[in-house]
């Protein structure tokens, strides 16, 4: 833990806490939003995995870009979480993306 703080410049337990807990409800929350966003659009899993998967992972993605940010932000630490997610989008080759 002692590792991730520094590389997060993070100081308090408590502050790892809630940022580890972000990061959970964020990721399950974007999962769970992309079925019915799926059904919206019309595929579903009789599309066959080949299309019905790449279109749910094309979903989730931004979903959880927005979503990190808003439970950051909801969670009161949206600094972290804003820098957090300007250097996951220029590793994803986003380099206008400016920090």
């Amino acid at each position: 833990m002692k590792k991730l703080k520094q590389r997060w410049n993070i100081t308090t337990n408590w502050q790892l806490t809630v940022i580890l807990i972000v990061f959970a409800i964020t990721g399950s929350t974007s999962a769970k939003l992309a079925e019915p966003l799926t059904d919206a659009i019309g595929i579903t899993k009789n599309h066959g995995w080949y299309i019905y998967w790449p279109v749910r992972i094309l979903i989730i993605l931004p979903a959880y870009q927005v979503l990190l940010v808003f439970f950051g932000w909801l969670f009161g630490e949206f600094k972290f979480f804003w820098a957090f997610e300007k250097k996951m989008l220029r590793s994803m080759g986003l380099r206008f993306i400016k920090a």
